[in-house]
């Protein structure tokens, strides 16, 4: 007869109090430490709408300058966004794109850095995507079709938890 399979118990959902409510979690005894997340993301489209933004010819100006700017905003408001996110200090936001002529596609990356008490990963996640989205809008005039894929969190670093990153072949 074969072993039973071990299972981990199920983690509770910190987000839910006892009797199941939503609230913010308490984070006021956890120890300050340096925390980083990093989350990424793709924006699918045609070629024609890629040369252009490789070119900087997009009708709207700089599309992957405004992008920068709009995602290091979004790691910054991220708890106006996300109802129950910690109001952070951040130290650190960056953005970086990747061109994939081969796909039609521009990868955004979003790494987000801060000396706290909770991480990061919400606001590098916002980060991506609002980069992504922002994207989108400057050049939906020409490429309507385009799709945002594959949104999803890399790497976390600090806390109790440590480090997580994401293995290689799981999406």
């Amino acid at each position: 007869m074969a072993p039973k399979p071990t299972r981990r118990p199920a983690r509770r959902l910190t987000h839910f109090d006892p009797r199941g409510r939503a609230h913010m979690v308490d984070v006021g005894a956890k120890a300050q430490t340096h925390r980083v997340a990093v989350a990424s993301g793709r924006i699918l489209m045609r070629a024609a709408t890629l040369r252009a933004v490789a070119a900087g010819g997009a009708k709207k100006g700089d599309v992957l300058g405004v992008a920068r700017i709009a995602a290091i905003q979004a790691a910054k408001r991220t708890p106006e966004l996300i109802p129950l996110a910690h109001p952070i200090a951040i130290t650190r936001a960056a953005v970086e794109f990747v061109l994939d002529a081969g796909r039609h596609a521009l990868g955004i990356e979003a790494t987000v850095e801060c000396r706290g008490r909770t991480g990061v990963e919400m606001e590098a996640l916002a980060a991506a995507a609002v980069g992504l989205l922002t994207v989108y809008d400057m050049l939906k005039a020409v490429d309507r079709g385009m799709v945002l894929t594959d949104l999803r969190l890399e790497e976390k670093r600090g806390g109790r938890s440590g480090t997580w990153r994401r293995r290689p072949g799981r999406g």
